[in-house]
């Protein structure tokens, strides 16, 4: 109780929307996703445009982040009704209110992350 009458008094959120934070950051922290909506920032794209701007993701990856993505009302996907067929993907403006938590994170990278470090990865857990 008095760990979260501190907590409330240092950042200025009750306890209980860290529910929010966690949703979200386990939302947008997701393989993928934050290079996906990074992308996406700069303009609208097609499947092909998006899988060529994120090295080492798969299609199958890459189409089921689109589709949580979708899902969440963070993109949308328009079908243009053309021969052949043409489907891109855009932001919604739920999506485009991501800009600050991009660039923000994005200057962080640009001040810790050194040029050339691969990303981490994670342990595979073995079979029990």
């Amino acid at each position: 109780m008095r760990r979260d009458r501190r907590r409330r008094e240092r950042t200025g959120h009750d306890p209980a929307l860290c529910a929010r934070f966690h949703r979200a950051s386990e939302l947008i922290g997701r393989r993928w996703t934050g290079a996906i909506i990074f992308v996406l920032l700069k303009s609208r794209r097609r499947f092909a445009e998006l899988g060529a701007a994120i090295p080492d993701i798969t299609d199958r990856m890459l189409s089921d982040r689109l589709q949580e993505l979708e899902a969440e009302g963070i993109i949308a996907r328009t079908v243009v009704p053309e021969t052949p067929v043409r489907v891109e993907y855009a932001l919604t403006k739920k999506g485009r209110a991501l800009l600050p938590a991009i660039d923000a994170m994005t200057d962080w990278a640009h001040k810790w992350i050194p040029v050339g470090t691969p990303a981490a990865r994670t342990p595979r857990r073995r079979p029990s």
